[in-house]
């Protein structure tokens, strides 16, 4: 199976928060920004492996910032690493200033995609080639994070948690 370059998975969807987005504060919804997340992340896996995918988790999400009302929001994701069937993928979320157009990052999110068959079975998906060093970053800490999630979850010991293990205990 063919490696993917991650710079082939990016997505970038820019967004306007309309009043039915918000909250009483005028900000938006949480939920709402996780929805945009979601599908722009759906998006980044399709263009890793080109099959059907299905979210398999919502590993983390900041709110670092509130999102107000009549903002500018730009989506960006990319697939950070792929194991056999799942794909971990980041999503950067920023506004942009109306008089600037600088763009200010003030949310992020790790999402895990699966890919599926006709049947809704797991499939294989390619590996990813990391290139920048926030890529190589990004996929040298996604196994750490995809053992930790398996171990909150109790699918994995945690005294089988290779990669963990390693920043905890020297040999």
């Amino acid at each position: 199976m063919k490696k993917i370059n991650a710079k082939n998975t990016v997505a970038v969807a820019t967004k306007v928060v309309l009043p039915n987005d918000t909250n009483t504060l005028g900000n938006l919804f949480g939920g709402q920004l996780l929805a945009w997340m979601d599908e722009i992340a759906s998006v980044s896996a399709h263009r890793h492996c080109r099959r059907v995918v299905v979210t398999a988790s919502v590993n983390n999400v900041s709110f670092q910032k509130p999102i107000k009302q009549a903002s500018i929001v730009t989506l960006e994701s990319k697939v950070s690493r792929a194991f056999y069937s799942s794909m971990e993928i980041f999503v950067d979320v920023y506004v942009e200033d109306h008089v600037t157009g600088k763009k200010e990052k003030c949310n992020e999110a790790i999402y895990t995609f699966v890919a599926v068959d006709q049947n809704g079975g797991p499939i294989q998906v390619p590996e990813i080639i990391p290139e920048s060093d926030e890529e190589k970053k990004r996929h040298d800490g996604a196994l750490r994070r995809k053992e930790l999630s398996l171990i909150l979850s109790g699918k994995l010991k945690a005294s089988d948690a290779v990669d963990l293990k390693k920043l905890f205990f020297k040999k």
